[in-house]
């Protein structure tokens, strides 16, 4: 059975080893024998701001991110750029409560259930990929 433990400790693998990620500094960390909770800032390697937090449990052995949010903004954190969360309060889109905000006009598309692995993956895709990437 996973651990939550052991799930930190991979994220924080995946910080150490993303090629986007320039620092991180785990804001807070709770971890439980069946769940856990991390909230993250982390400066990407273009200037940008990545702020990730995520509530897990283990279920069917396996972990289940149930309470995410990741929010992606220019170096000033002035501008969204995305924030992906499932925050339930779009009930009107698809993937509901899964979404995404896009930009600075605050644009609501689809979602699907994401956790910081594939926000890492999309992040690489979009900064050292000339914008290839996975839409949510």
């Amino acid at each position: 059975m996973p651990e939550p433990a052991a799930y930190l400790n991979a994220v924080e693998v995946a910080l150490l080893t993303s090629e986007v990620i320039a620092e991180y500094t785990l804001v807070a960390s709770k971890i439980n024998t069946d769940d856990g909770y991390f909230r993250l800032r982390a400066t990407l390697v273009n200037g940008d701001f990545l702020e990730a937090a995520e509530y897990f449990t283990v279920a069917e052995r396996e972990i289940c991110v149930e309470d995410y949010r990741y929010q992606w903004m220019d170096g000033q954190r002035a501008v969204l750029r995305r924030r992906w969360d499932n925050t339930p309060h779009h009930p009107e889109v698809a993937g509901f409560p899964h979404h995404c905000h896009l930009g600075p006009g605050d644009t609501v598309t689809p979602g699907e259930a994401v956790n910081l692995f594939r926000i890492l993956t999309f992040l690489e895709a979009e900064l050292l990929h000339e914008g290839a990437s996975v839409e949510r």
